[in-house]
């Protein structure tokens, strides 16, 4: 079923326009609240594995299920809304996150709660991610950019609030009733959010409006620069993984506790949130391969800070700094692919990379419980984080001397 085109008339007022801002605003609403799903495990992480009587490898494999079903989801639902428009595929997947997270909370055994968390939870979570971004993408052209950086911040801002707002329901009810709550909570809030957006994208009036934005060329087919985002992005965010997914974990290590880890995860959140915004505006004026580079780079040295800094208030800065580094990467990959590859086929492309960032994250929260299980320390984990930072880097700098032949080419 093809999306219903906004006619050439009203494109001036629909594009960068006031009904669009409202688009994003409610976006970003459900991405905030849909994303719990990614979140809330990292938080239960200690008590699932006390409670289940597993090793640390073993107690991340739901949240490595979680990522592999995100990441199915990016794609699926990418190619969904590319022939249906978001909001169906969106409900679904409310519907379908609201469920996990209910049978999550009466898992019998580590084995129950990770499919649950696979299937369900993180299939379900994916419509709040790439599809969001890739829909958000075709009512801006000035201000794509920024709202790009926007929507994707939805991710980030669960991330400061719902580590902060668990941990006490938690002390409370125990985590349990928590899941409980949160898939109820979600039907509830997501499902009349989403029945908002059911507008199609204006995808042909969005070419043709003032400001509107062509598809840039570049010396590689659209398969070639696909598998060359999808490198980097794997690369990116199997660095990324170490501090996101263990940051609670290694604070119980210390001897810090629950509470001040999962405050950190918080900060270096709420840090993402402020480095995803700067991200948009920057990429609106440099382009999203040159904003991606400083990211990457950024990050990279922020994983090398948290080898020798351990103590609390350092962990704290630390990881303050690691979210304003490392936030803006991964929209940069929905930019880049808005600026050089057809318009059509946003929702799936863009559900291609987040695939591969997603795996990236998925394996890189397992890779980091197993090297702490082989060492007995998270030293060797931030090294293994930092070596596939570089190959993100060179896949970036890569494509930024390809698209350089090009410009030097036409001057």
């Amino acid at each position: 079923m093809n999306q219903h085109p906004v006619r050439p008339v009203d494109a001036a007022s629909v594009i960068d326009g006031r009904k669009a801002w409202i688009r994003l605003a409610i976006s970003v609403a459900l991405g905030t609240i849909g994303a719990v799903g990614m979140w809330a495990v990292v938080v239960v992480l200690p008590a699932v594995q006390a409670e289940f009587g597993v090793d640390r490898a073993d107690a991340s494999l739901p949240y490595t299920a979680t990522m592999i079903g995100f990441a199915a989801g990016n794609v699926l639902v990418g190619r969904a809304v590319d022939r249906m428009g978001y909001w169906l595929p969106a409900l679904l997947s409310a519907l379908t996150l609201g469920a996990g997270m209910v049978l999550a909370s009466f898992a019998g055994s580590i084995l129950q709660f990770t499919l649950a968390q696979g299937i369900l939870v993180g299939f379900g979570t994916a419509a709040i991610f790439g599809p969001l971004v890739a829909d958000i993408s075709h009512w801006f052209n000035r201000r794509r950019g920024v709202a790009v950086a926007f929507a994707a911040c939805g991710n980030y801002l669960a991330g400061a609030l719902w580590p902060v707002v668990i941990p006490p329901l938690m002390h409370a009810e125990g985590w349990r009733t928590t899941y409980l709550g949160i898939g109820i909570f979600c039907v509830v809030t997501l499902v009349p959010l989403t029945l908002m957006l059911r507008e199609g994208a204006p995808r042909e009036a969005a070419a043709n409006t003032p400001g509107g934005r062509r598809v840039q060329p570049i010396p590689l087919s659209p398969a070639t620069l696909q598998g060359l985002l999808i490198v980097a992005g794997f690369g990116c965010c199997m660095a990324m993984a170490m501090p996101q997914v263990h940051i609670v974990a290694y604070c119980m290590d210390l001897g810090y506790g629950v509470a001040r880890g999962a405050e950190m995860l918080s900060i270096m959140l709420a840090g993402g949130v402020v480095s995803r915004i700067a991200s948009g505006f920057v990429a609106d004026r440099i382009g999203g391969v040159k904003t991606l580079l400083i990211g990457s780079a950024l990050q990279c040295l922020a994983l090398l800070f948290y080898i020798p800094f351990d103590g609390l208030a350092s962990l704290y800065i630390v990881s303050l700094v690691f979210g304003l580094s490392q936030g803006g990467i991964v929209p940069c990959y929905a930019i880049i692919v808005r600026e050089y590859m057809p318009a059509a086929e946003a929702g799936q492309r863009v559900g291609l990379v987040m695939m591969a960032t997603i795996f990236g994250m998925a394996a890189g929260g397992w890779m980091s419980g197993w090297i702490y299980d082989l060492y007995g320390s998270y030293s060797a984990a931030f090294l293994n984080g930092i070596a596939w930072n570089l190959v993100n880097l060179a896949a970036m700098l890569l494509l930024l001397w390809l698209v350089g032949r090009v410009k030097a080419a036409t001057v």
